[in-house]
């Protein structure tokens, strides 16, 4: 008897593999799988920008990085000693006006040529509830915890998010026509925006993914697909136990679920070997001896740093 419902995920037609530069771009989900990636020694970057939840920003961020619009006073401002923008996460914000300016300029050089350089895009949105700067009549990437009386909400339609899908496509093929992308939801609930208004945003962007996926004279199946992680919380995953302590977050064992359901359709069965390798050495390097002078612990350490040397001269990017 089946107790669960499994979904078919068909596999990737341009698969992961240690030769492949990853950008991962969203929510804090697409965290998660970075530091999965992090973990298996993929080259791999994640969110130069910080966390952004929601299409327009995440196009907004891919913009200025594509063709160098660089960053300037007009576009921060100051709150409670510091310097922030509405554009990036509050993580970047900086005391020192002219360090965070250089900081976000710095970052768009880089997220520049990390565009240029990828090959795989994997871009995760999270909510379709936006906040709308009143008096710019601009949608903000982070409030930074401005009054709410400063903004106003609305919910994206389709139609916008799949502009702002369709526009952070071209901008990256403008610079990378060979770019791959890999596109998805995030399973974190919002419950924050109420709980039907998080099924409304779901829907909305899942919706909007997959009419960009569908037209053909746009994109096809060899350069950006959908990979189902919300579909997996819900419907395979769908119990209380799968969750964090704030009942919204998927826990450490959704998180390895999903990550193994990736794993299996979207990277290179050649990279697998790799990929014990590399777990082998992590696990080794968080072991702790209780008798760390003794000779079989030397040993130990002896052994442990020939597969790093061996591994890291065949991929001389890893670094452990």
């Amino acid at each position: 008897m089946q107790f669960r419902t499994p979904i078919p995920i068909l596999e990737s037609p341009f698969p992961v593999d240690y030769h492949s530069g990853i950008l991962s771009l969203g929510s804090c989900f697409a965290v998660n799988m970075a530091e999965k990636l992090e973990y298996f020694k993929f080259q791999n970057a994640c969110n130069p920008f910080g966390i952004i939840f929601n299409p327009v920003s995440i196009e907004k961020l891919i913009s200025r990085a594509v063709t160098k619009q660089f960053f300037s006073e007009k576009d921060i401002f100051v709150l409670n000693d510091s310097w922030h923008c509405f554009e990036v996460h509050s993580e970047l914000s900086n005391s020192d006006k002219a360090i965070f300016l250089q900081l976000l300029n710095e970052l768009v050089v880089a997220t520049h040529q990390q565009i240029i350089q990828s090959s795989h895009f994997l871009i995760t949105y999270g909510t379709a509830w936006v906040y709308r700067h009143i008096e710019s009549g601009e949608i903000v990437a982070n409030c930074h915890k401005l009054p709410q009386k400063q903004f106003t909400k609305e919910i994206l339609s389709i139609d916008s998010i799949q502009t702002a899908i369709q526009n952070t496509f071209r901008l990256i093929q403008s610079l990378n026509p060979e770019a791959k992308f890999t596109f998805t939801v995030s399973p974190v609930r919002h419950i924050k925006d109420g709980v039907v208004e998080n099924q409304r945003s779901k829907a909305h962007l899942i919706s909007a993914i997959h009419q960009v996926l569908g037209d053909s004279a746009f994109c096809n199946v060899n350069s950006a697909i959908y990979f189902p992680s919300y579909e997996i919380m819900m419907d395979e995953l769908r119990d209380y136990r799968f969750y964090a302590e704030d009942m919204l977050h998927p826990n450490q064992v959704a998180i390895n679920y999903i990550w193994q359901r990736f794993k299996e359709t979207s990277i290179s069965k050649t990279a697998f070997i790799v990929m014990e390798q590399v777990e082998g050495i992590q696990k080794s390097l968080s072991h702790r001896s209780f008798k760390p002078e003794s000779e079989s612990h030397q040993k130990f350490l002896a052994k442990l740093q020939a597969g790093i040397t061996k591994l890291c001269s065949e991929y001389p990017f890893m670094k452990f």
